[in-house]
């Protein structure tokens, strides 16, 4: 490492602590609790009150027009004219594309936003009273989990990932009550289906065999429409925790 860029940054870390001694940083962990309770009573009185939902998540990147933005918006559209209300991230792409198809079919449209540096804002399709703004993902995280009735997954980055990993996680942990996970698009997520079963539970015994039947990947709007109709019809619908 070059020496001058090694002591500049030692002086950055050393005046980082300069202005802000421990007992200030502890004074703002305290007061962060705060905001963290405003979080958690916000998101569950609004999300009491909509009923059943189905989270769908996705990349903030796809764009219209695409194949997964088109299936985004059909998939959110049936689960709408079901009765189901849908839940998004509140943010462009796959996100947007469902909050448009649960709009756009009458449907309960929601949108649990989280506030970025750079690209996150909320879309246009979000019902005005169901928009709900996050400043801490892990808050956020629990409104997806509490009151979705199902997970639809399509293609996305590392936000999509650990949504995804945090609803099986909590499923396999039986943290919550079991409910469909759907992952579209077979192109995209066998890759990762092969991994799980051949590295994570064969090679590795890191997971059991039949924890891969958590979920359940299919390429149609249709098909995920009918797996989540599928276990409603025999389960009764209430939050997961």
């Amino acid at each position: 490492m070059d020496y001058n860029n090694h002591f500049h940054l030692d002086e950055k870390i050393k005046k980082a602590f300069e202005l802000q001694k421990w007992p200030e940083i502890k004074s703002t962990d305290s007061w962060n609790i705060f905001k963290i309770m405003s979080e958690f009573v916000e998101g569950y009185d609004t999300l009491a009150r909509i009923g059943p939902c189905v989270s769908i998540f996705g990349s903030a990147r796809t764009k219209p027009g695409t194949k997964y933005y088109s299936l985004a918006n059909e998939i959110a559209e049936m689960f709408s004219r079901a009765g189901l209300g849908v839940i998004t991230g509140g943010g462009p792409g796959i996100m947007e594309a469902a909050n448009k198809g649960a709009n756009e079919a009458g449907g309960k449209s929601v949108g649990l936003n989280i506030n970025l540096p750079f690209e996150q804002f909320p879309n246009h399709y979000i019902d005005y009273d169901k928009l709900i703004q996050f400043k801490f993902f892990f808050v956020r995280k629990v409104m997806f989990m509490k009151y979705a009735q199902g997970f639809v997954v399509l293609p996305g980055g590392f936000g999509t990932l650990d949504e995804l990993f945090e609803a099986l996680t909590l499923v396999q942990t039986r943290k919550v009550e079991k409910f469909p996970i759907i992952l579209v698009g077979k192109d995209f997520w066998n890759g990762l289906i092969d991994w799980i079963n051949n590295v994570v539970i064969e090679q590795e015994k890191n997971a059991d065999k039949e924890d891969i039947f958590l979920v359940k990947v299919v390429d149609t709007a249709a098909e995920a429409a009918e797996e989540i109709f599928d276990f409603y019809s025999k389960y009764s619908l209430s939050p997961n925790f």
